[in-house]
Order: C-alpha cells, then sequence, then structure tokens
C-alpha cells in the first residue's frame, strides 16, 4: 500500500497498482511522519483483526465538497456492515443520485480507512472497486461481512 499524509492529516492509502491512485502532487517521503507512522499501525491492527475504526485525523480536501459528503458518508458504515450505492445516496440527502455516489465512491482516496469496500449493489451484489473486485471480496470476507 502507498500512504500520505498532509500537516492536516491522512490524505491517501492506495493499494499499489489500483486505479485512481495518487495524482501528481510532489509527496515528501517522511517515514517518521507521525500520521503515517500511526496509519501503518492502526493498519497493521486493522488486518489482523484487532481493530474494526480508524482513529487518525483525515485530509479530504482532495475532493470536492459532494464527494467529502459521500466520503464522510462511508465512515458510518461499521465493519462487517455493508450499503448500497442506493441507500448512501439516501444518506447524502441526493437520492436520485446513486451513479454519482458511486463515482465518488470509486474517487475515495482512502482505501480501508474510509470503506468504500463496503458499498455493494442494491441486489447485494459486489460491484467495482478501484483495487479490484478480488481485494473488494477479500476485505469483506476479512470483516465477516459475505462468507
Amino acid at each position: 500500500m502507498l500512504l500520505a499524509a498532509t500537516d492536516r492529516g491522512l490524505a491517501g492509502v492506495w493499494f499499489v497498482g489500483q486505479r485512481h491512485g495518487p495524482d501528481n502532487r510532489d509527496w515528501r517521503e517522511d517515514p517518521q511522519h507521525p500520521v503515517l507512522r500511526e496509519a501503518i499501525a492502526q493498519l497493521a491492527a486493522w488486518f489482523a483483526g484487532g481493530r474494526s475504526r480508524f482513529e487518525l485525523p483525515l485530509d479530504l480536501q482532495a475532493g470536492t465538497p459532494f464527494q467529502q459528503d459521500v466520503w464522510k458518508a462511508l465512515l458510518a458504515i461499521p465493519r462487517g456492515g455493508t450499503t448500497s450505492y442506493a441507500e448512501l445516496a439516501r444518506r447524502v440527502g441526493r437520492p436520485s443520485a446513486a451513479r454519482a455516489v458511486g463515482a465518488a465512491v470509486g474517487r475515495n482516496p482512502l482505501s480501508v480507512v474510509v470503506p468504500c469496500h463496503r458499498v455493494v449493489g442494491s441486489g447485494g451484489g459486489l460491484t467495482g472497486y478501484a483495487g479490484g473486485l478480488e481485494r473488494k471480496t477479500a476485505l469483506l470476507r476479512l470483516e465477516g461481512a459475505i462468507g
């Protein structure tokens, strides 16, 4: 995974090779950055099953106001739970905008931490994921959301 942070907080968590990866910002490498160190520790605990949520400052400013609203709504989906794009659209006050919500979900820069993998199709089917459907399936299995 690739991680990025700003002075405001964690700004990116991407799987290597995923669609919509990091942009061409001039990220500086700082392995001692306190947010990155804490994010690495919390991600390791999460993947090991010892953490159900993240407690990190987040910098979502790379998104539009609409994208930020969608990404914040994703944070309310608990580990082991899922929601549909249509339901997420209702939660952000745009019930007829499921496709726009889907596009915003796909542009989420904080994979796993902002749990876009928990969004499924209206019938419960697994749909697109920037990190790939195999990864989405593995993440949902890890959380116990699917068998």
